[in-house]
């Protein structure tokens, strides 16, 4: 009986933490927000905003660097 789709193992998606910025994350992703909504990126790597200073949360738009 040959092996289906969801018998095989999943690769683990990879995150990296940075101290002072986003997580990245390898994509395709699903974030799923408070209230329930979710958001999706295809792009192969995201960063997840940490700080919820971007216009564009969950997605991070750098808001969270230090201004001159």
């Amino acid at each position: 009986m040959p092996n289906s789709p969801s018998d095989r193992p999943v690769a683990p998606r990879r995150v990296t933490v940075q101290r002072k910025g986003p997580l990245l994350m390898e994509g395709p992703v699903e974030v799923e927000l408070e209230d329930g909504s979710v958001v999706s990126s295809d792009r192969f790597r995201v960063a997840l905003c940490t700080c919820r200073r971007s216009r564009r949360y969950p997605w991070c738009d750098t808001s969270h660097r230090d201004r001159a």
